[in-house]
């Protein structure tokens, strides 16, 4: 699994088997593809990832238990791991 990180238009941490399948699941899940998004897109450490993941709270504030913090970030589903606050 790989991990993607889109700055604009709307921050997103995502995790997928590729490129395209990130910027699919981002339109699915956050906004649609504007046609920048393959110019926004990088890749990002894993390491990096599950930092950034691990300081993310749930929709109502709350801290994320670490088991299910690492349940997720370990799944081989592609997902969604963060999102900009201001789209909750």
């Amino acid at each position: 699994m790989k991990f993607f990180e889109i700055h604009s238009p709307y921050y997103a941490l995502l995790k997928a088997n590729s490129q395209e399948e990130a910027i699919a699941k981002y339109a699915e899940c956050v906004a649609d593809d504007d046609g920048t998004l393959h110019e926004e897109i990088a890749e990002v450490d894993r390491d990096y990832a599950l930092v950034s993941f691990s300081r993310g709270a749930t929709e109502d504030g709350q801290v994320v238990p670490i088991l299910e913090i690492l349940k997720d970030f370990q799944s081989e589903d592609s997902a969604v791991l963060l999102i900009d606050s201001g789209l909750i």
